[in-house]
């Protein structure tokens, strides 16, 4: 064993017993400890007791206290357990059963997936995701044609990676009973020469969604816990989960109660009826591990599918400028029935218009709210007349990862006057004075540490473009661990209990190989998670043996 394989196992195995009878469960000590309190103290040692930061300090903690465990990490940097502020834990975990068709380099790359993955088994329906025409040398939509060809007899449903479009067969249409004269608001039904195309854009995919098996409770359970197994792999401790109906709530609640689900769920709940009319009646939730006081409300599309609402038509595509999920006037009432509650109103916004329909919005439901903490999620193409909006009652929630995933067609989508408010975070955070950060995975990756990147150096995992994509908007080092932690928590209400190492908090923290605050950018992307703890306890580590 190496002498960087024995301090890497020596930090998660080494256990030194005291004698005293009143023990502390664990003290850390000669580590970098990043609290991200509001000062941005650094210091070397904490104590955790019964899961929680009972202590923060320097070495003289090891003469106070008698602990259980001890581990001397070396010099080695501590930070929050890490939050993704927008993502779709359930949906990634189910996306991990279905075809993968994330990294397909052409539509003929994804036939060939379901060829293979299709060949020699019955089933009822065929489902992938993740392909992304934006990666194809050829950008246009998909056709159905081959997937009729090839399954002619069973139901075929592909979602983009942005997940706002659906690519299904003939079979799949006539089952949802989708016709060249069907219309259905909020949405799109893809023709070309008066023919059906099988793209869905929107809206009308809940009608193949109606008619495809729904995952069983033992799916939803494994996906649950595949979904923190690799979060916990990835740094994380909490999840923002942007849009679940109130079933998938429970069985989360029932699964942490039971020891069977150990990540901390942040639930957005999803906006429909039956939802919004049982946890209104019901109130907010509120356990160790789960919160939910907020409802997740779709204003648009993806700009990737041409789903989101612009003031004006995309450069690429005259006469079309998206289309709005919720109607402006809904967007408003909803504002003003969640405003007399104690509901975030937590709104997914994508076009320059869909964002101004939201603010306005906010704005005159707000007046009398003194700390309501709504969020826009995504906030990505704004007016700049229209930045000026978002206050400290307005939180941006944002996914650094989309400007460098979508740097590449983002200007043939809107030209250039429109980027110049685009994926502006360094604004948004000057205006309402907090940001919250993530990914929106499955959409992006897993991966924190990329996010943190891309926030500070506007670069793709490949450190393109040199000085930064729409550079202007770069986050500092401290504002984007602070979006991650103590920022994200502060957009759950749950500053109080999450977010940084202080007293009296969860016991949540991380521990990298590498400095992330100090090393060189390109050597950011290096990192690795040593360990992830939540209350106290590992529940990852990337031991070397």
């Amino acid at each position: 064993m190496n002498i960087k394989s024995s301090l890497l196992f020596s930090i998660i195995a080494s256990v030194l017993l005291s004698s005293c009878q009143d023990k502390v469960d664990l003290l850390v000590h000669n580590g970098l400890v990043y609290t991200m309190n509001n000062n941005g103290t650094v210091v070397s040692s904490f104590v955790v007791d019964d899961g929680k930061f009972i202590a923060i300090g320097g070495e003289e903690l090891l003469k106070k206290y008698k602990a259980k465990r001890v581990l001397n990490l070396q010099n080695l940097p501590v930070y929050p357990g890490l939050i993704d502020s927008h993502c779709h834990f359930l949906k990634l975990g189910l996306s991990l059963q279905q075809i993968d068709l994330k990294g397909t380099n052409s539509f003929e790359e994804v036939v060939t997936l379901l060829k293979d993955a299709s060949e020699g088994k019955q089933s009822n329906s065929i489902v992938g995701s993740g392909w992304d025409q934006n990666d194809w040398e050829d950008k246009s939509l998909p056709n159905k044609d081959r997937l009729d060809e090839l399954f002619p007899d069973t139901p075929v449903a592909l979602r983009r990676i942005d997940g706002h479009a659906l690519l299904v067969n003939q079979k799949a249409l006539d089952l949802a009973g989708i016709t060249v004269d069907t219309k259905v608001k909020g949405g799109t039904i893809i023709k070309e020469d008066g023919k059906l195309t099988g793209v869905l854009v929107d809206a009308p995919m809940q009608l193949v969604q109606n008619i495809l098996p729904k995952p069983t409770v033992e799916q939803k359970i494994k996906a649950l816990q595949d979904a923190a197994e690799i979060g916990f792999a990835n740094g994380l401790t909490s999840v923002s989960v942007a849009g679940l109906d109130k079933e998938d709530v429970f069985l989360i609640d029932s699964l942490q109660k039971k020891g069977l689900l150990d990540m901390r769920v942040y639930a957005m709940v999803s906006n429909t009826k039956e939802n919004m009319d049982y946890f209104l009646e019901a109130g907010p939730i509120k356990t160790n591990k789960l919160t939910v006081r907020s409802f997740k409300v779709y204003a648009d599309g993806a700009l990737g599918s041409r789903g989101a609402a612009l003031k004006s038509p995309y450069t690429d595509l005259d006469s079309h400028s998206g289309e709005f999920i919720t109607s402006r006037d809904s967007i408003e009432k909803l504002a003003y029935k969640l405003a007399t509650t104690p509901f975030q109103m937590n709104t997914h916004a994508i076009g320059d218009d869909a964002n101004n329909a939201v603010l306005q919005a906010y704005k005159k439901a707000l007046v009398f709210s003194d700390d309501p903490r709504w969020r826009i999620e995504h906030a990505q193409i704004i007016d700049t007349a229209d930045i000026k909006l978002f206050n400290r009652k307005v939180i941006p929630s944002v996914q650094p990862t989309h400007a460098t995933s979508d740097m590449y067609w983002a200007e043939e989508r809107l030209g250039s006057d429109r980027l110049l408010g685009a994926y502006a975070n360094k604004a948004l955070l000057e205006q309402s004075g907090r940001i919250a950060l993530g990914t929106d995975f499955p959409v992006e990756e897993v991966s924190p540490i990329m996010t943190f990147y891309a926030a500070i150096t506007r670069k793709d995992a490949e450190q393109y473009p040199e000085e930064g994509y729409l550079s202007q908007n770069k986050l500092s080092r401290d504002e984007a661990l602070r979006g991650m932690t103590i920022w994200g928590a502060y957009a759950n209400f749950e500053e109080n209990e999450k977010g940084s190492i202080e007293v009296g908090k969860n016991a949540d923290f991380i521990m990298l190989d590498r400095d992330i605050m100090k090393v060189s950018d390109k050597r950011i992307l290096k990192a690795r998670i040593v360990a992830t703890i939540l209350d106290g306890n590992v529940v990852y580590s990337n031991r070397i043996r």
